[in-house]
């Protein structure tokens, strides 16, 4: 939070602001400008139409997530993450849940369904959120076109995702152990047809922008930050790999067997709005190729832990009532395991215990680098749990990006970085 009357104050000592002759004005864009993604609050000041200084205000959607979390128990906290970056929840669930179960010491013991099918909704997820990132970057650039098209496209994604988590959006699915229940019947089938169709609108947004004049006028050339400018500001994802990097965690630094896909990684030396754009669309194209990958491995087995004194009840079914409850697990706790329903009665009211300790855990999310920092003393609940959101990160690249160049390229500068509010303000 910055205090209006000190920039004041500040910009009337400065050479330049009035005093000698040239007039630099003090612009406040956002935080309401949707420009801005939301609540971005952008202190400018500009010389004419040339932006001079920009400074990033940040917090206006502070929800307080991580303080949350330390008085829920470690199941309980993935309602919460799941909503940090509502655009990629479930890499938010993943990468939580990846760190408590290194905790636990069971990330070989999770069942390979289950990782195979986090995998399989964690590049879902990163089609949907390029999308959006290419949609209203486009929108706010004027390409009204491509906002619709890429809303369209992203409706079978969700549609998909709410068929297997009863979600569009902030899904709770994945569990420390696994999965929440398994995919219910005909998702495969979806997936299929995703994957027969989508390539069709790749093809769209290559015809509508890679050689449209208005929107490389406004975008090649625009936000340049090179190798060293990423390295020096901690920038990962597709703004790094833009500057012909192929850095990607996948590949680097394995998880979920990753390495046994096969995918390339996409990379431009543009290191502009334009090159972060093209890698994009081509990263959704290998997603493709992932989840393809994925439906070939999909082989009957379980989706959670078999063990009860962690493992969360995953044997709901849907119910004639609506609600997930499965008649066979209930008459079983009930009427005969009496050791079955003293474990669902503690999961359920106090949940289990992790051992004392602290992990890093991370993933390659559609922005970058996305860790969570977990540390346990011991008991049901976490103590403390930190997330390294790539936003919050990117944020600090927009004066390096946007100051020398005109207050129209501030809104393609934003739109590159494809920051997620709710992940920097967590």
């Amino acid at each position: 939070m910055y205090d209006w009357d000190e920039l004041l104050r500040e910009a009337e000592r400065r050479p330049g602001s009035g005093t000698e002759g040239e007039d630099r004005l003090l612009l406040n864009m956002g935080p309401q400008h949707p420009s801005t993604h939301g609540v971005l609050r952008l202190i400018l000041e500009i010389e004419g139409e040339m932006v001079t200084e920009a400074r990033c205000g940040i917090g206006y959607l502070h929800t307080g997530i991580e303080k949350n979390l330390e008085y829920r128990n470690w199941t309980q906290a993935v309602t919460f993450l799941t909503r940090a970056d509502y655009l990629m929840p479930l890499f938010n669930e993943t990468v939580y849940c990846r760190a408590v179960e290194s905790l636990l010491g069971v990330v070989d013991d999770v069942p390979e369904r289950a990782n195979v099918i986090r995998v399989l909704l964690m590049e879902l997820n990163r089609i949907s959120s390029h999308l959006v990132a290419i949609g209203t970057g486009g929108m706010e650039l004027g390409a009204l076109t491509v906002m619709t098209n890429a809303f369209r496209d992203r409706e079978p994604v969700l549609d998909i995702l709410e068929a297997i988590t009863g979600n569009r959006m902030n899904h709770a699915y994945v569990r420390p152990g696994g999965l929440a229940q398994d995919l219910p019947e005909g998702t495969v089938d979806g997936i299929r047809d995703l994957i027969r169709d989508f390539p069709k609108a790749l093809r769209d947004y290559k015809r509508l922008l890679n050689a449209n004049p208005v929107f490389l006028g406004r975008t090649k050339g625009i936000g340049y930050l090179d190798l060293a400018g990423c390295v020096a500001l901690g920038i990962t994802g597709p703004v790094l790999r833009a500057t012909g990097l192929p850095h990607d965690l996948r590949k680097s630094e394995p998880y979920l067997g990753y390495d046994t896909y096969e995918f390339d990684v996409p990379t431009e030396d543009g290191c502009d709005a334009y090159s972060r754009y093209l890698v994009r669309l081509h990263e959704m194209a290998e997603s493709l190729r992932i989840v393809e990958q994925c439906l070939a491995r999909l082989e009957p087995g379980p989706v959670m832990l078999d063990d009860p004194k962690i493992a969360w009840p995953a044997r709901l079914a849907l119910g004639g009532d609506g609600l997930g409850n499965s008649e066979g697990w209930v008459q079983h706790i009930m009427a005969q395991s009496m050791e079955a329903l003293i474990h669902h009665f503690k999961l359920v009211t106090e949940g289990f215990a992790v051992p004392e300790g602290q992990v890093y855990s991370f993933v390659e999310s559609p922005r970058g680098e996305l860790g969570a920092h977990v540390v346990s003393d011991g008991g049901t609940r976490p103590y403390r749990v930190h997330l390294r959101d790539p936003s919050f990160t990117h944020l600090q690249a927009v004066p390096v990006m946007a100051e020398g160049g005109m207050l129209a390229d501030v809104v393609a500068v934003v739109a590159s970085l494809d920051p997620v509010l709710g992940g920097a303000d967590r």
